[in-house]
């Protein structure tokens, strides 16, 4: 795991807490293993260079009832932290995280020949679990150090009860899922404008 690929990681992060049936109203986006599988196929096809990313559809189908467990818990483990932004809970959590890493140490870059860059690769015999937890770890420790703690929210929608690491370059993200949040409250407010006018008339 690269630990300049925060952004990312973050973004696995923020996908994984909101899988669960707190934020999609009774539903659980993650109740089986084959639900895992899609997850980790969507969200961890990043970079086959990196032993993480690239490894994590794989470590999934090799995934058993315990490692589902396992991933259920992280992400009650990772919300917490996102709901909590304090910066030295955050920096303690996410460090926790990152226990399944093998140490640190550097890898080749793809993106230029001959050069390196610092990553954290998987223990021998990691699971989903793990490798995920190492992703949210990175994730969170990089967001903190980069762009600091108040980038961990909650879902602006009054509705939702998401949250997310926003990692945008300007910082005003305000929906965990911008194009599903963002989208109910834009038609809301056009329902609005549009019966306003009726409103009005109404009550000459």
């Amino acid at each position: 795991m690269a630990l300049d690929d925060y952004v990312w990681a973050a973004g696995v992060a923020t996908e994984l807490v909101n899988t669960t049936a707190e934020v999609w109203r009774g539903d659980d986006r993650l109740p089986d293993l084959a639900a895992l599988v899609a997850f980790t196929d969507l969200h961890g096809g990043r970079s086959g260079d990196d032993d993480v990313p690239g490894a994590l559809s794989a470590l999934a189908r090799r995934g058993r009832t315990a490692d589902l467990e396992a991933v259920h818990a992280l992400r009650m483990t990772v919300r917490d932290l996102i709901d909590h932004p304090d910066r030295d809970y955050l920096i303690a959590g996410a460090t926790t995280l990152t226990s399944p890493a093998g140490g640190a140490t550097l890898l080749p870059d793809p993106a230029h020949e001959n050069r390196t860059r610092w990553a954290a690769p998987l223990r021998d015999g990691a699971t989903v679990a793990d490798a995920l937890s190492l992703i949210c770890g990175i994730g969170i420790l990089g967001a903190v150090h980069t762009l600091g703690e108040q980038r961990f929210r909650p879902c602006g929608a009054p509705t939702c009860k998401g949250v997310f690491i926003d990692t945008t370059r300007p910082g005003r993200r305000r929906y965990c899922m911008p194009g599903l949040c963002g989208n109910r409250i834009n038609v809301a407010n056009h329902r609005a404008r549009q019966a306003a006018p009726r409103g009005r008339g109404s009550a000459q």
